[in-house]
């Protein structure tokens, strides 16, 4: 049975409240770029008022991993540890296909916090996570969506870019780890 998106929030509202986790939870939206993962978690603040931190703040077109231990460092560790965060965001204007930072965000430690974007459930991080999602969508569909967003200008770059996405997802394997999984057009697998 496939459900749609109001059930699959519902379904991660009662996954993350459910597990009996010290302090903090987590909540990891995974998929590929494109799948829909931002709305998913818009849907969540605007239902429950989790709070999202960007993966998008720390990813680069430049590797899937470089980034990783600043999100570490900045995020994941202080949010476990009961306090409030502040980060450098990616600096995608002046800095948009290397590394390089730009402002600062804050977020208030909140008993719910949603990690959203490619990566967010990855290996390393999977076993903190109350909720792990995963959203897809097919690639031709994922490819349009960030076209559309970034500009035509950008097709060559996403096209070089799905390919070592999808290699990373097979090698991590977060799709496997997840709680709930939602399809481009918000429905849930309840088994997922």
């Amino acid at each position: 049975m496939r459900e749609t998106t109001d059930a699959a929030v519902g379904r991660i509202h009662e996954i993350t409240l459910a597990r009996p986790v010290p302090g903090i939870r987590l909540v990891g939206i995974d998929g590929p770029a494109g799948a829909g993962k931002s709305t998913l978690a818009m849907a969540l603040t605007e239902r429950f008022g989790w709070p999202v931190v960007e993966i998008d703040d720390f990813f680069s077109w430049v590797s899937f991993d470089s980034w990783w231990p600043r999100f570490e460092v900045e995020v994941v560790e202080p949010l476990l540890a009961g306090r409030s965060i502040r980060y450098r965001t990616r600096d995608w204007a002046g800095d948009e296909l290397g590394e390089g930072l730009a402002g600062w965000k804050q977020l208030k430690w909140a008993p719910v916090v949603v990690l959203e974007g490619v990566g967010s459930t990855r290996r390393a991080i999977a076993g903190s996570l109350a909720c792990r999602v995963w959203v897809d969508a097919p690639e031709a569909e994922r490819l349009e969506r960030g076209v559309a967003r970034d500009g035509e200008s950008h097709r060559a770059l996403w096209e070089s870019y799905l390919p070592r996405e999808a290699a990373f997802f097979a090698a991590d394997r977060a799709v496997e780890r997840s709680d709930v999984r939602v399809d481009a057009g918000g429905r849930v697998d309840p088994s997922g």
